[in-house]
């Protein structure tokens, strides 16, 4: 007589989903850091959560008097355009890192902003890190 259960539990467990939520976060999290590196000029920037870390072709500075800087160079409102687009000639994916100093209008920093999507530039907003 056999008495035998025919119905088997299967011991396998699939990794199969939790390979998925890995990936997902692993790109989720390539795409939220990227870098930031810091220039000369000592501007107070506004605080945020977390800190990023990235290689840049070049800062454009704006101090609280309105002052344009790019890297170290001052340069007017009016030439800002033309000397980013000389400066960033030939780069193959140029970055520019906006550090906007405290209490500059949002104004100044939406120009930067609109010049660099004209000219299909990567724009990142440098923030000084928050401590909790």
């Amino acid at each position: 007589m056999n008495l035998r259960s025919r119905n088997k539990v299967s011991a396998d467990f699939s990794m199969s989903s939790m390979t998925d939520i890995v990936f997902l976060l692993l790109i989720f999290f390539m795409l939220t850091s990227p870098a930031i590196t810091p220039e000369a000029l000592d501007l107070i920037l506004p605080k945020a959560k977390g800190k990023t870390t990235n290689v840049s072709s070049l800062s454009v500075s704006i101090t609280k008097d309105l002052q344009v800087y790019i890297n170290s160079e001052r340069v007017s409102q009016s030439a800002l355009e033309a000397t980013l687009k000389q400066k960033l000639a030939g780069e193959e994916d140029p970055t520019i890192i906006l550090r906007a100093e405290e209490g500059v209008p949002i104004e100044k920093a939406v120009n930067v902003m609109d010049i660099a999507n004209r000219n299909r530039y990567k724009i990142v907003l440098a923030v000084k890190p928050e401590n909790n």
